[in-house]
């Protein structure tokens, strides 16, 4: 991946979306070109030269501290993915230095045992380049039989951007597919080097014109909690709440949930999911 490219592009983004006058910055009567804070402005903000931050945003320096990127962040209102995602694109070598080097994603056998054991819930574990990476019963049974699918379509990019099937699952589909796009640029700035992640970004720019344009806007989102709402062609409406845990031996490794409300329509309809997946494996292993 190109940080420096990056890091120009999320800058210069981030810039367009902050408010001059939400800074204090008044001036009444003057026209401006571009939306957003203008570089000289962030300079002063942040308390470094204009010189400086030319050469930061067009990924021209060299050691850039830690103090400059917060004073950065605090200016443009960065959340905290997004500081997380400047600190990578802007210390690149340092980023690297402080994670291990990027291995073949493997499940332990105990994360694998833990998905068996809840199996009253839908849960699979992804990986860092949204690469399902393990499952159970019910996950196949709600979204897709993973088990069934050649190992590059396990994943979350080519299911939501290149499977009509699986957008047909998700309501909100936009909300789900925007925020894969954020994670998947979350990752390529942690992971500058992945070959395979760089390969799937350019796969989906060229196959998807919505992924393309999404890419574009240089948003960064972690996998954390929510709400989806689910069209299932076999139990039609659910509502569920997703909470994911992160592996602490394999941080780019996110184990994911879905619940539904003690009682609710969409609880039913997972007990319904679990009976009918029950039914067809049943059949799967008996005798002919």
């Amino acid at each position: 991946m190109d940080t420096r490219g990056g890091l120009t592009e999320f800058l210069r983004t981030r810039r367009a979306r902050v408010r001059p006058e939400d800074l204090g910055l008044r001036m009444p009567g003057q026209r401006r070109r571009v939306p957003g804070l203008r570089r000289e402005e962030l300079a002063q903000l942040a308390g470094i030269s204009v010189d400086y931050y030319v050469r930061l945003e067009q990924g021209r320096t060299r050691n850039v501290s830690d103090q400059v990127l917060d004073a950065v962040a605090r200016v443009l209102r960065l959340d905290g993915d997004e500081r997380r995602h400047l600190f990578n694109l802007a210390q690149p070598a340092s980023s690297a230095r402080r994670r291990a080097p990027a291995r073949p994603e493997r499940v332990r056998p105990g994360a694998a045992r833990l998905l068996e054991m809840a199996g009253a819930v839908p849960a699979y574990i992804v990986g860092r380049r949204c690469d399902v990476l393990a499952w159970n019963p019910l996950a196949c049974a709600l979204f897709t039989d993973f088990g069934r699918l050649p190992a590059a379509e396990r994943n979350w990019g080519r299911l939501i951007f290149l499977r009509e099937d699986i957008q047909a699952l998700f309501a909100d589909w936009t909300v789900k597919a925007r925020e894969t796009v954020s994670y998947l640029r979350l990752r390529a700035g942690a992971h500058p080097d992945d070959a395979e992640l760089a390969a799937l970004v350019g796969e989906l720019s060229v196959k998807s014109e919505d992924f393309r344009r999404w890419w574009a806007d240089h948003d960064v989102k972690e996998k954390t909690h929510g709400r989806k709402h689910l069209l299932h062609p076999l139990v039609g409406e659910l509502t569920l709440d997703f909470e994911t845990a992160r592996l602490p031996d394999a941080p780019d490794q996110v184990l994911v949930f879905y619940t539904a409300e003690a009682g609710s329509p969409s609880e039913h309809a997972l007990r319904l999911l679990t009976q009918l997946g029950e039914r067809e494996r049943e059949r799967a292993d008996a005798p002919l």
